[in-house]
């Protein structure tokens, strides 16, 4: 993929640069802080960087961060793993994600969106209300701090009072969404052991009911630490025997009262997605999260009280998490509960219009199926309060942004972002003072030294590497649950780089400050040496209108030689006679080089992905390698098991 688009796609207004909080920030920082005032976000990054513990006390005092014990220093030992932030400091999240309610006690907090597309407001003042009544509940219950509680729940409002009222007593959060089966869920809650359980009857997806009671039952069963479980009626039906009723624990006028805890006292367990063996449990901090979303929402989306912010996703994603946080910067945030593509595929920007969406965050398929067919979301719904969408999950291609800019608006920031459940955060993303470019990231993000780098560890520009990040971040896993000595946590990020995370991304830098995200480098096709990102190759065989969906592989074999096969999912009508062979093979040509051209293409049934809707490669390339199916991937973190069995049995056939 090229990364010279010498013009820019969108250029924001000056009076927008002016009006940016990142901007009001960096001239208060270079007043309070010794931040340069001169150079934009470059010289601003660079110093969040360089001086590390200075940046982040101005965050904290520029989003007026109450530490209830303040900290005697920002950071102790910024060696990684293991570095200490704001050691001796007590806060809580919960206190900072309900504050506007003391300025906007009758403006929306949270609208609630389902499959009718009709928003139903939650109030900041209900919000406090249940959040308190639900805290003094779980407090009643003897859920002391750091103990587990779990939620099997889908995006609704129920869910972010109860990750609310679990901060607010100290308790660790943890949730799975309901389309999870029983085992998927088990894989992950039996790790934490969760003291109480808030499940719902079922859910509605696609016009359709979904009945999860039987799941729900077995949950219980194989779940002995749970004290209490609450039912929550989405279908309307009786609580089971011994449950509780979510309507009596959020029933009391009562003030919520905030545990003041450690600055690293665990906030919520996040989930890796378990392709292959158990899911990693990644315990994230309460001071750390606070830290890293309020720096994230309100600096690099730009996000504060007059916002609506819309992201598409469920509670099994720490996209929900990251929404949920949205609260910090007092912003109204949406939860759509349903179908990313119901009744048609203009479904989520229908609800854009909606709710009237300032941020819109998707994911980057979602964009190339409106593409695809042929949606004109800026001439079908008025988006007009819509200031920037934001993608992730994958690499966006370039007719993304194209589509995006002609199709929405030629002055929409669109803000290609990518993380990782690792962090709960960014790494590299939205900028709202800089220039976008075509299939490109703006920038690193502040106080995060991102580079690209070789297997020698020597900084690459405008060439391909590993994306590492060479100082800690505050959002960073604290550790991961049931690793007592830390080995399995410093085995998944800095037994590459010593002292140096390593994400498993290949990534360009490139040498005007943006990135370039090429796919996972676990699964990196290397041909005759060369390196190069399935992302690529997804981008220009999905162009073809005959291709729904494709995976490609690339496996070494016992001989010395390399097979990459191209797997396509085909589009409804289409076949994959010599005429479309002939085509994919000369668009890959064309577009990036003969060296990508795969050795076979093969039509498949679909392509599998995990849960949170990645394409799983590195399970198919175990597969193909002889890997039985119980050793090559987890089950339980799967969409559609049965289509694994293809690519089993083609292994067969090839050995």
């Amino acid at each position: 993929m090229s990364t010279v688009n010498p013009q820019p796609l969108w250029q924001p207004a000056p009076e927008r640069i002016a009006g940016a909080q990142i901007t009001r920030f960096q001239a208060w920082a270079a007043e309070h802080h010794g931040a340069p005032a001169e150079g934009g976000y470059p010289a601003l990054h660079r110093w969040s960087v360089d001086e590390l513990e200075t940046f982040w006390k101005a965050v904290t005092e520029w989003f007026d961060v109450r530490f209830a014990t303040p900290a005697a220093r920002v950071l102790v030992d910024p060696a990684m793993p293991g570095a200490q932030w704001f050691p001796g400091a007590t806060l809580n999240y919960a206190e900072h994600a309900l504050r506007a309610h003391v300025t906007r006690a009758d403006e929306p907090a949270l609208l609630h969106v389902d499959e009718t597309h009709d928003p139903r407001p939650v109030t900041w003042s209900e919000l406090r209300r249940q959040v308190g009544s639900l805290a003094a509940e779980l407090r009643a219950l003897g859920v002391n701090p750091g103990d587990r509680v779990s939620g099997y729940l889908p995006n609704i409002p129920q869910a972010v009072v109860a990750l609310l009222a679990t901060a607010a007593v100290g308790g660790v959060w943890t949730s799975c969404a309901p389309d999870f089966g029983a085992r998927s869920v088990l894989d992950r809650f039996q790790q934490v052991e969760p003291v109480v359980l808030f499940t719902v009857d079922g859910y509605r997806y696609g016009g359709k009911e979904h009945d999860r009671r039987d799941t729900v039952a077995e949950l219980r069963r194989e779940l002995p630490t749970l004290r209490a479980v609450v039912h929550i009626p989405v279908l309307g039906t009786e609580a089971p025997e011994g449950a509780l009723e979510w309507s009596a624990l959020t029933s009391t006028d009562t003030e919520p009262v905030f545990e003041q805890v450690p600055f690293d006292h665990p906030l919520w367990v996040l989930y890796s997605s378990g392709t292959t063996g158990l899911p990693k449990a990644i315990v994230q901090s309460q001071g750390g999260i606070l830290l890293e979303h309020l720096k994230q929402l309100g600096l690099h989306c730009d996000l504060g009280p007059e916002d609506r912010f819309f992201w598409y996703t469920s509670t099994g994603w720490m996209m929900w998490n990251f929404l949920a946080s949205g609260l910090l910067t007092g912003a109204t945030i949406v939860l759509y509960d349903g179908s990313p593509g119901y009744p048609d595929t203009g479904a989520q920007w229908r609800i854009a219009e909606r709710t009237g969406a300032t941020l819109y965050g998707t994911s980057a398929a979602y964009v190339m199926a409106c593409r695809k067919a042929g949606l004109r979301p800026g001439r079908e719904y008025d988006l007009s309060a819509l200031q920037c969408v934001a993608t992730t999950g994958s690499p966006l291609p370039p007719d993304g942004f194209r589509w995006l800019h002609d199709e929405v608006r030629d002055d929409l920031w669109i803000a290609s972002v990518s993380g990782g459940t690792d962090v709960c955060s960014c790494f590299a993303g939205a900028v709202p003072t800089l220039p976008v470019h075509i299939g490109e990231l703006q920038a690193p993000c502040l106080g995060t030294d991102l580079q690209s780098w070789d297997p020698s560890g020597n900084a690459l520009i405008d060439q391909v590497g590993e994306l590492v990040v060479t100082n800690p971040m505050p959002s960073m896993p604290i550790h991961f649950w049931n690793d007592p000595d830390g080995s399995r946590y410093h085995d998944s990020y800095f037994d590459t780089y010593p002292g140096v995370w390593r994400h498993g991304d290949w990534i360009t830098v490139t040498s005007r400050g943006s990135v370039v995200i090429h796919g996972r480098s676990d699964s990196t096709l290397n041909r005759q040496g060369v390196r190069m990102g399935s992302a690529d190759i997804y981008e220009a065989v999905e162009r073809l209108p005959e291709i729904k969906e494709s995976l490609v592989i690339g496996i070494e074999q016992p001989d010395g030689g390399y097979w990459m096969p191209l797997f396509v999912h085909l589009a409804p009508g289409a076949t994959l006679d010599e005429a479309l062979l002939k085509r994919i093979r000369q668009t890959i040509r064309e577009q990036l080089s003969p060296r990508h051209v795969p050795d076979e293409v093969i039509e498949v049934p679909g392509i599998p992905h995990t849960l949170t809707g990645k394409r799983i490669e590195v399970p198919v390339k175990r597969l193909l390698q002889g890997t039985p199916l119980e050793r090559a991937v987890n089950p339980g973190s799967i969409d559609d098991l049965d289509l694994l069995h293809f690519y089993e049995d083609l292994a067969r056939k090839r050995a």
